[in-house]
């Protein structure tokens, strides 16, 4: 039941909302991988704790920001469609 009214709002979403969060999606992403090469480098290479904080830091950054990028469009498309 709630799966099936999710699929329903995921599939009637304006095509410019969608595309703004699949661009945000792949920019948080990107965070998330460049935060990622980060730590690898902090656990192979060179054990520093600014190393650690900055891609630990980063990655809550790219998660927060793909999770913004999901909510806000949804958001704007229900004002858009619904009206407030």
């Amino acid at each position: 039941m709630i799966l099936k009214k999710i699929n329903d709002l995921l599939k009637n979403i304006n095509k410019k909302i969608l595309k703004i969060m699949k661009y945000g999606l792949q920019f948080s992403f990107m965070i998330c991988i460049i935060s990622t090469a980060i730590l690898c480098t902090y656990l192979l290479f060179y054990h520093d704790s600014f190393l650690y904080l900055l891609g630990i830091n980063s990655f809550k950054l790219g998660i927060i920001f793909g999770i913004e990028f999901i909510i806000c469009g949804l958001s704007v498309d229900a004002i858009k469609n619904y009206g407030c």
